[in-house]
């Protein structure tokens, strides 16, 4: 039986990553203003990723027999001031997603949920890729402000299309 405090943590993660969602749309409309698609696909595709997530999330909740409750979300940032400040506050944003998996984690743990714990262990690999995705994009940006052109050649090239993981959890409604 999934514990009662990691239900209503996981509920919350839902809003979390439900608001990332809508933060990664307004990062990927900032780039379609810039005229940079690759960057905007990148985006987009970061969006689509974590809904996905909170899918997963539901999913688990309702296999579960626990309640799922969406909340509603702040609205995310949708002005920048440079070429990098999308990936700069994107980071931010997978560190702190990062501390907030690990809490999960770490009551799944203490309330002896083993199911929700074996649960979060594909949470814990994504978020290690996450960070070290929006850290290398940050310094390839970084190092190309003058060049966009770069920064595009490097996201079409590194990340252009991405294949999906078979080990990641079901998703609501897929």
């Amino acid at each position: 039986m999934t514990a009662e405090r990691f239900a209503v943590q996981l509920n919350e993660q839902i809003g979390n990553e439900l608001a990332a969602h809508n933060q990664y749309l307004a990062c990927a409309l900032h780039y379609e203003t810039l005229t940079m698609p690759q960057m905007a696909a990148f985006f987009y595709r970061q969006a689509l990723e974590e809904r996905a997530h909170a899918m997963m999330m539901v999913k688990y909740l309702l296999d579960t027999d626990m309640s799922v409750e969406i909340s509603g979300v702040e609205a995310p940032v949708n002005t920048f001031d440079s070429v990098a400040a999308p990936v700069e506050l994107a980071l931010e944003q997978e560190k702190r997603v990062t501390d907030q998996i690990n809490g999960l984690l770490r009551t799944a743990r203490e309330e002896h949920d083993y199911a929700s714990e074996q649960f979060m262990q594909w949470f814990i690999k994504e978020q290690v890729e996450e960070v070290a995705t929006m850290s290398d994009l940050l310094t390839v940006v970084q190092r190309n402000l003058d060049d966009v052109e770069d920064i595009e050649d490097y996201v079409a090239r590194e990340h252009g299309g991405e294949e999906d993981d078979p080990t990641a959890p079901a998703q609501a409604g897929a």
